[in-house]
């Protein structure tokens, strides 16, 4: 019985093998191409409103705020970055390949207006199954994984529950034990650490100046107190609408329901250039880049 059962098992999947090998791939532009050629109407202007400057010695990261599925958390960080919470703190965790977290260390610094601690945020619930610009049903941490409004993100067996994913440059809240802990501790995810999908709110994206957060010293220079307040230090962090005059944001980013970026996604499936031999028919959320450009 147990080698008729494994006779079944080896048909099942020699047929599998020879249905996708004979799979037919839809020919597409490279990538390149697709961006170069998208129509006006496939882009958008960062919401000044809901965009980040955090603002270190060795340059400006630009973050994209993601309110539709964190509203509490792009509301409380606004509020901290306004009342100048997060002047001269300092980025002091740095975990290659980890995250870069920064903040108050020492946990003594009091939010006016902001709050220390909110409520998470891990996924929002819909009644009704909510859209997404579709990568993939075959994903190891959740049944689909796609975009929506920019954000690379996953969602459960019927859709109703949707949260951002972990991919590098992501923007999220560092919490304690407690669901709710989080509030001030921000990190940018350093890689694709997809684990921690569904367990921490994630409510934004680095849009540019990743080349800073790498450039940032792995530990400080020695265990004085003046060696920490000089490691990583954080300048400032700032909503962008505030600084609109001195400071214009001319970023545009590819629509993420737009034909141009599911062509795009179709492209990074499998690679048309001739450079590629393999054609796998598949892409991990994280290797599908947003595209951007500079005014």
């Amino acid at each position: 019985m147990n080698k008729v059962k494994s006779l079944i098992a080896c048909s099942i999947l020699v047929a599998n093998f020879a249905s996708a090998s004979n799979q037919v791939i839809e020919k597409v532009a490279s990538p390149a191409e697709i961006i170069k050629k998208a129509p006006t109407t496939d882009w958008r202007k960062l919401d000044p409103e809901n965009t980040l400057y955090l603002e270190l010695e060795e340059g400006t990261v630009v973050i994209e705020l993601n309110p539709e599925l964190a509203p509490g958390h792009v509301k409380n960080i606004k509020q901290l970055a306004r009342e100048g919470f997060y002047k001269d703190l300092n980025v002091y965790r740095f975990v290659e390949g980890f995250v870069a977290q920064g903040g108050d260390a020492k946990e003594t610094k009091k939010p006016k207006v902001g709050k220390s601690a909110i409520k998470a945020e891990f996924y929002k619930s819909t009644q009704s199954a909510q859209v997404i610009t579709l990568v993939d049903d075959k994903d190891g941490y959740a049944s689909r994984t796609g975009f929506l409004n920019g954000f690379a993100v996953a969602q459960n067996d019927d859709a109703t529950k949707t949260w951002q994913t972990h991919c590098p440059g992501t923007f999220a809240m560092a919490r304690g034990n407690s669901a709710d802990s989080g509030g001030t501790e921000f990190y940018v995810a350093l890689g694709a650490i997809r684990y921690l999908d569904h367990n921490i709110t994630s409510f934004g994206r680095v849009i540019t100046g990743m080349e800073h957060i790498q450039r940032l010293e792995r530990q400080p220079k020695d265990d004085t107190d003046l060696a920490f307040k000089n490691y990583n230090v954080i300048k400032d962090v700032k909503v962008a609408a505030d600084y609109l005059k001195e400071r214009p944001l001319v970023i545009d980013i590819m629509k993420t329901e737009s034909e141009s970026f599911k062509t795009l996604i179709k492209a990074r499936k499998n690679r048309p250039e001739d450079w590629f031999l393999a054609t796998p028919n598949y892409t991990d959320i994280c290797a599908v880049s947003v595209p951007m450009r500079q005014g």
